[in-house]
């Protein structure tokens, strides 16, 4: 089951609850199905979480990595090409507080 048909029928259990169309004999059914769907939904949502912070941490661990020999010389020109550049209040790329006045 996807995490959309579980919260689709967690929906509907929702709705039938609320309309009071639910038998009282009925009901524990219907509760122990929806503790069910919750517990499926945040597995499935802790799943997902633990798979983003893997893609994410092997990104922060390509940033780490130290440039080849050569591309040192490159990097560094780069670099001084943006030091010589003025820094803008809010950060570079940012405009100033007076640039978006009238």
């Amino acid at each position: 089951m996807t995490y959309r048909e579980a919260i689709a029928e967690l929906e509907t259990i929702l709705r039938a609850l609320e309309t009071d169309a639910i038998d009282v004999d009925d009901l524990t059914t219907r509760v122990e199905r929806s503790a069910e769907l919750i517990r499926l939904c945040r597995h499935k949502l802790r799943h997902a979480e633990a798979s983003l912070d893997r893609v994410f941490d092997s990104l922060d661990e390509d940033d780490e990595e130290l440039p080849e020999e050569g591309d040192d010389e490159e990097l560094d020109d780069e670099d001084d090409e943006l030091d010589d550049e003025p820094e803008q209040p809010g950060g570079p790329g940012r405009p100033t507080q007076t640039s978006w006045r009238f």
